[in-house]
């Protein structure tokens, strides 16, 4: 890993929070994402499990955690089961976490090497009247390819029919809603770096350049401030296709007199930054593009005023479509009969504006939390209006990531440039 490594505390402390939520003699198990292959020998990229890390800080494969807090035997209450390294492991991946790493990362005294796991396990299992299984329960989530953890489910059930099940997602992503400490300052620091990598691009970019070139010079200063890098795929979207919500090919020649929208943010420690900002390829806004940035910038200060304590996503949602029906009559793009004849299901401002201001964010971009749920102190949201005008090639979107208080609300990329004068100040030193 190449960040620095967590105060095992927030470990520990959302392993309580956890056993709070759970019925009298229950055990939990969580197991790692595997590692995908692509072809022949190869694999991507591994990405942890995201209620593991939160519940352990183990950012390795084919770890299993189980907890098991009124468990008899005190040995038994958290264990943790790791891959155990050796000599061809090392030469060929580089060690593995020793038993005392894990430890001193996670806070757990006991831990056995994976292939002990089903001798431990029956020491355990017998004495449950509950056990947690993890699931992917996001709802946009696409359950395409079985994961380790429907494999361990199906196994599970063969072994133990008689145990009573229950589901951990729903815990899980009741706690992980809400930030604590160390976690807010994981994602400022994802948001920070991606501050740097906005500003060289600003710096770089003009007419005539790649939208991939733009989307190295962003990687170069991720990795190099210690990120895995690109926190989601990055959208580097010149003209008329920023119109396309989820742009990925990052292929075109960004051209004189386009604005170019940029949905690109760093990870740093599996927590997540998500940036928008939409800038002109030139470094001059057009008086008609400087009209659009400036209505989705004031939906976007209208919206983060509404990301307080005790709204809902859904009551949140309908107060900023009103201030985008408001700016989309003042650019000419609706008029008044477009609303008063508008399908309810599908309302007049969608044509310009079809996505959610708001999502959760945290260990994952898209952060699990229930959309019925009251904001509450420690959630994170992104803020993204955006107005798309395929007729006029242009697509504008600004995005920041909030932090809800008691108080208010505090804007962690505040230090951003987002002003149309800013932006263009940057990009004209």
């Amino acid at each position: 890993m190449r960040y620095d490594i967590i105060d095992r505390e927030l470990f520990v402390q959302n392993r309580q929070r956890l056993y709070k939520l759970l019925k009298p003699k229950s055990l939990v198990v969580l197991n790692a994402n595997d590692v995908m292959p692509t072809n022949a020998d190869g694999t991507m990229g591994f990405q942890q499990n995201s209620d593991l890390f939160y519940l352990s800080g183990i950012d390795q494969e084919e770890t299993i955690l189980v907890l098991f807090p009124e468990h008899p035997d005190p040995r038994f209450r958290e264990v943790l089961f790791l891959r155990e390294t050796n000599e061809l492991i090392a030469v060929w991946e580089g060690e593995k976490l020793s038993k005392e790493q894990a430890t001193k990362i996670s806070g757990i005294e006991r831990i056995y090497w994976t292939h002990q796991f089903e001798a431990i396990f029956g020491q355990m299992v017998f004495e449950a009247d509950y056990v947690y299984l993890n699931t992917n329960e996001h709802a946009r989530g696409e359950l395409q390819v079985q994961s380790r953890d429907a494999r361990y489910i199906r196994d599970f059930k063969e072994k133990y029919p008689l145990h009573t099940l229950q589901r951990l997602a729903p815990l899980t992503y009741y706690l992980r809603a809400t930030k604590q400490t160390p976690e807010i300052g994981l994602i400022q620091q994802a948001i920070d770096i991606t501050r740097e990598g906005f500003l060289r691009v600003l710096k770089f970019t003009k007419p005539e350049v790649w939208e991939y070139e733009i989307e190295a010079e962003f990687v170069h200063e991720f990795i190099k401030r210690r990120s895995k890098g690109f926190a989601y795929t990055p959208i580097i979207a010149s003209g008329a296709n920023a119109c396309v919500l989820h742009y990925v090919q990052n292929n075109k020649q960004c051209k004189d007199g386009e604005v170019l929208l940029l949905d690109v943010a760093a990870e740093y420690a599996n927590y997540n930054a998500d940036l928008t900002r939409s800038i002109p390829v030139n470094g001059r806004f057009t008086p008609r593009q400087r009209e659009v940035y400036e209505a989705v910038l004031r939906v976007m200060k209208a919206a983060k005023m509404m990301l307080t304590t005790g709204n809902t996503l859904d009551e949140y949602q309908a107060e900023v479509a009103k201030v985008m029906e408001s700016e989309l009559l003042g650019l000419g793009l609706l008029i008044k009969t477009d609303i008063e004849n508008q399908d309810p299901e599908w309302p007049a401002y969608k044509k310009y504006f079809m996505h959610g201001t708001s999502h959760l964010l945290g260990l994952d971009v898209h952060d699990v939390g229930s959309r019925y749920r009251k904001f509450a102190p420690g959630m994170v949201f992104t803020c993204e209006p955006g107005i798309y005008i395929k007729q006029e090639g242009l697509g504008i979107r600004l995005e920041n990531n909030i932090l809800i208080t008691e108080s208010g609300n505090i804007d962690l990329m505040a230090h951003i440039p987002i002003e149309a004068d800013e932006i263009e100040q940057w990009m004209n030193p």
